[in-house]
């Protein structure tokens, strides 16, 4: 996952969205632990309510430092962020 896209993506006003054509196409097998994705979202001072599987990726939902609500998807694999929407 690249933080610094991340949080610069969460900070804009209005959410973005990061190459969000492409698809989670990890197979099951070569996910990482959603425990993992977790700790690495808690560590940029995200307080995540849930991550689930959605369309192949993670979906985490979560309240960032500013205290918007964050839908996030995130490749099972690498953590890497594909799509990001906040609400303020």
């Amino acid at each position: 996952m690249r933080p610094l896209l991340l949080t610069l993506c969460l900070y804009a006003s209005a959410g973005c969205v990061v190459e969000a054509a492409e698809k989670c196409e990890i197979p099951l097998s070569e996910w990482r632990p959603r425990e993992a994705l977790k700790a690495q979202l808690e560590g940029l001072g995200w307080q995540v309510r849930s991550i689930k599987a959605e369309d192949g990726c993670y979906e985490a939902a979560a309240v960032d430092g500013l205290g918007r609500l964050v839908i996030a998807q995130f490749d099972p694999h690498s953590f890497r962020t594909v799509d990001v929407r906040t609400a303020d």
